[in-house]
């Protein structure tokens, strides 16, 4: 019994080896079937099918991988045909294979991707690059090569550093190529370059060199020079061949090649050298694997296998890694106790009966979980770290820079999504913070196209026969800028001519043509102006064209060649010719708040020397005018009274500094009225016309209209002017007329304006700073060459030639009245002179009322000693004396010899008393003696 139960485990176990498969055991197959489907004599396919023979090899004699059981691939020839390739993968669909290798061409992946997504089993290609291979609607598809969305980013990089703006993309019009240049162009739009020419080129075999050049004919008619050329290498030889034959390969042209071209070149080295002619120059990229042990030892073994006849390409690395992905994750699969089993497709059941044994086609039940394991796969293998980002790419994504020199070529540089341009590689920088600033990116010297070390302007003017429209406004005011001649489409003006001498210094033609833009009786919108370039209708704008935001958002500017930016105009009037213009130095306050000082400190200081101090003493009226007197007198540092206590001098000697100060400023102030012109006008800019309600003029056609009511000012505020007169009338009128409070518009206009209005000034401060451009369409290079023109002009003087040519006017000069206010007129001191002379007419009929009064005590006095009989002669010589008479002392003097001289009669008296009682008591004595 226990005999039949070996014999019936052994049977078993025989079926389940011999088949390969296991039902619903949990031990692993012998053997595994995998299928591998490329284009065998194709340049990758021939590498490719060496590689993967080899990593089979590697793959069953390592005893550590895949324990027991061997991995098999089965390869199928697809003959780079996309249907040839569906019936390739259909066969493999019949089969037991748990996933294929392959296919190579994107074309051919797009169409069996939609197979593997209903049977459930994973394709691995190492050749297809198109980059919308990644999408979710193909989730088990994986890429173990890099995608083409890395090398277009690589390539747009090469494109920004090198300052170009515009490529024109050759590609094979398939969905290889298409979706390449769709991503080329998605990166060069990030980075604010674009395509400027797409030229497909049939991928069938029935394409003739007739073809190519009727391609390469209208790609020389544009005016980009940068040519990358996105296809299969025998397209790509016909398109280098033909376009050096046309003189396309010759100077001034870069040709940046992908990644088919160092796959020509790594596998068939040396190449003869009627191919390298052509080619000088070019740069390509190449997928770059670091260097590695492991990888000198498989390049070596190579040479080997080879005998030296078949180079060894980024594509074959990639190929003998992938089989190495399979073996790690079907040996995770068994691991997981995976089994390899199919089932039916219910889908199918529907066609039974037809030929074509759809019914035959099974789904893998492990695919799943197959799939799952090759996402988490992660070792090291000859193209360096192996392991999927979460959006199935490989991780590290770099690139070779390569360029075409003589019998081969070098490298310049490479390209990694970590750390952008550099010349070192990339896994010497992961271990760095990444650095993507502009300073960082570094290529080295590269040979271009016409054995030429300069790097190429990279566009030309295209030599097509047709002219650009330029167009140009029909001004009716300010017509020194831009005016029409009469009759003609030609144009003069300050703009026309730094226009025409900036094209004259391109090292290139620039045929062109002015078309008027406007109706004539009005200044056109300079923003729909601006707008027509992006319609096409015109190729460039020309004129007074101030560089604002919206404007730039469209369209591109040249390097400004005027400055501009908005002013206020006002009315003004001077204010240095009145008769009361010395006391605008200071303020009302000022004035109030230094005469109370004034009195504060006399008063001060006669509290803290009334004590000790003799000329601060005396009667209230008197000390009352010292103190007025004392403090009045310091303005003028003629103080005749003495301090002498310390507190006095202190405060004295502080008030003098500060009266010092006051004088010097007033000094200082007043000199500047009288000799410098002052201007005075209610406005002082923008802000004070925000406030007001008053109307506010602005140029018809110009961005000031715009601007102000952007900034909260009222459209029912702003009046449209259209020319200088109408400026000067409106201003003069003012708001209570019908006119305005003031004018805003740019600084170029102004200055002419106000070039013969004296009338009129600029109050306040600019408040936008811009200037005036030639405008182009977005990323011309037009603009570039033109930009450097303009500086060109304004280092060696001719741009202010011209503007002097234009511009410069004498009839209304502010020198003259700069120096008509250095001369002194009487009004302006007439007001001092009035002060001075009231103030001596009040003091001398003050003093004629006292000597009228003193007159008429004389005459009383005189009246009664001499009687009535006085005569006229007698009066009049009396109030002469009067004036005559002279004062020894002053009233204060004199009141003191009158109070000294009652106090010395009083003194006499009592000694005549005291004399008188002495001789009494004599006389007494005498009498008594006689």
């Amino acid at each position: 019994m226990n005999v039949v139960w070996i014999f019936v485990l052994c049977l078993l176990c025989f079926g389940v080896g011999s088949d390969g498969l296991s039902g619903n055991g949990t031990s692993r197959p012998a053997v595994v079937n995998v299928g591998g489907i490329f284009t065998f004599d194709s340049t990758i396919g021939r590498v490719a099918k060496i590689a993967i023979q080899e990593a089979v090899k590697d793959v069953n004699s390592n005893s550590s991988l895949l324990r027991g059981t061997k991995l098999v691939v089965k390869l199928q020839n697809s003959n780079c045909s996309g249907f040839l390739g569906m019936i390739g993968a259909l066969k493999f669909m019949e089969t037991d294979v748990v996933a294929v290798i392959g296919p190579q061409s994107s074309v051919v992946a797009h169409t069996i991707s939609l197979v593997a997504n209903e049977l459930q089993v994973p394709f691995l290609s190492f050749a297809a690059t198109d980059p919308t291979l990644s999408s979710l609607q193909f989730p088990y598809f994986l890429r173990t090569t890099q995608s083409d969305l890395y090398q277009m980013t690589a390539t747009a990089e090469i494109v920004e550093y090198y300052g170009w703006k515009e490529v024109i993309a050759i590609f094979v019009d398939d969905d290889y190529g298409r979706n390449g240049v769709s991503a080329l162009d998605d990166a060069l739009a990030a980075r604010r370059c674009r395509i400027s020419y797409k030229a497909g080129i049939s991928p069938g075999a029935a394409v003739t060199r007739g073809d190519v050049m009727d391609v390469l004919v209208k790609v020389a008619l544009m005016e980009s020079r940068i040519i990358v050329l996105h296809a299969y290498p025998t397209l790509g030889f016909m398109v280098f061949s033909v376009a050096h034959y046309l003189g396309m390969m010759g100077d001034g042209y870069v040709w940046i090649s992908t990644d088919w071209l160092t796959s020509v070149l790594d596998s068939s080295s040396p190449l003869p050298q009627d191919k390298m002619d052509i080619m000088q120059g070019v740069l390509v990229l190449r997928q770059h694997t670091p260097e590695s042990e492991n990888k000198r030892a498989f390049s070596s073994r190579w040479n080997k296998l080879t005998g030296g006849s078949l180079g060894l390409n980024s594509y074959a690395l990639h190929a003998y890694d992938t089989v190495w992905l399979v073996a790690h994750a079907l040996d995770s699969f068994f691991n997981q106790g995976g089994t390899i089993s199919f089932s039916n497709d219910t889908k199918l059941q529907s066609v039974e009966g037809s030929n074509l044994h759809l019914e035959a086609m099974s789904i893998f039940d492990g695919g799943p979980l197959l799939l799952k394991n090759l996402l988490q796969s992660d070792f090291i293998g000859l193209t360096g770290p192996f392991k999927f980002n979460p959006d199935k790419s490989l991780v590290l994504p770099a690139y070779d820079i390569i360029n075409v020199i003589g019998t081969g070529f070098r490298r310049v540089g490479y390209w990694s999504n970590y750390s952008g341009l550099s010349v070192s590689p990339p896994e010497s920088l992961y271990s760095r913070s990444p650095n993507r600033s502009s300073t960082n990116q570094k290529l080295y010297s590269v040979v271009w196209p016409g054995n030429n070390v300069q790097k190429p302007r990279g566009w030309v003017f295209p030599n097509n026969g047709k002219q650009l429209r330029i167009g140009v406004p029909i001004r009716v005011s300010y017509r020194e800028f831009v005016s029409q001649i009469p009759g003609t489409n030609n144009f003069k003006g300050f703009c026309i001519d730094v226009f025409t001498a900036a094209v004259n210094l391109l090292p290139y033609a620039v045929p062109h043509q002015f078309v008027p833009f406007g109706n004539g009786h009005e200044n056109p919108s300079y923003t729909e102006m601006v707008k027509l370039i992006t319609t096409g209708n015109f190729d460039g704008v020309v004129g007074d064209i101030a560089i604002v935001t919206n404007r730039t958002r469209a369209v591109d500017f040249t390097q400004p060649y005027a400055a501009s930016g908005l002013v206020v105009v006002a009315p003004f009037k001077k204010l240095n010719s009145g008769g009361w213009a010395f006391l605008r130095p200071f303020s009302g306050q000022m004035w109030g708040v230094i005469t109370i000082f004034f009195l504060f400190v006399g008063i001060v200081v006669w509290i803290l020397e009334h004590r000790t101090n003799d000329e601060f003493r005396g009667p209230p009226k008197q000390q009352l005018i010292t103190i007025l007197w004392f403090s009045l007198s310091t303005l003028f540092f003629a103080h005749r009274e003495n301090t002498v206590s310390t507190l006095g001098r202190m405060v004295l000697i502080i008030w003098l500094f500060v009266v010092l100060i006051i004088n010097s400023s007033y000094t200082a102030s007043l000199t500047s009225i009288f000799t410098v012109q002052q201007l005075y006008s209610p406005i002082k800019g923008l802000e004070s016309l925000k406030e007001t309600d008053e109307p506010i003029g602005f140029q018809v056609g110009s961005f000031a209209e715009r601007y102000l009511e952007e900034i909260g000012i009222p459209k029912s505020r702003l009046v449209a002017l259209g020319s200088p007169e109408q400026y000067a009338t409106a201003l003069q009128r003012g708001p209570g007329k019908g006119g305005v409070a003031a004018v805003v518009d740019e600084r170029p206009y102004v200055e002419l304006f106000l070039s013969n209005q004296c009338k009129f000034r600029i109050v306040g401060q600019e408040f936008t700073k811009s200037g005036w451009g030639f405008a182009f369409p977005r990323d011309s290079p037009l603009a570039v060459d033109l930009s450097t023109a303009i500086l060109t002009l304004s280092e060696n003087g001719d741009l202010q030639r011209i503007h002097d040519k234009w511009l410069s006017r004498s009839a209304c000069s502010l020198e003259n009245a700069e120096l008509e206010s250095d001369r002194l007129h009487l009004r302006s001191f007439s007001g001092l002179f009035l002060i001075c002379g009231i103030a001596c007419f009040i003091a001398l009929l003050i003093y004629f009322l006292q000597i009228m009064h003193k007159y008429r005590q004389a005459a009383k006095a005189e009246a009664i000693s001499d009687g009535p009989t006085g005569s006229r002669s007698k009066r009049l010589q009396t109030l002469l004396s009067l004036i005559d008479e002279k004062a020894d002392k002053s009233s204060r003097d004199s009141k003191r010899r009158k109070v000294d001289r009652s106090v010395s009669d009083e003194n006499m008296e009592n000694d005549l008393g005291r004399d008188s009682r002495r001789r009494e008591p004599q006389v007494s004595s005498q009498n008594e003696v006689h």
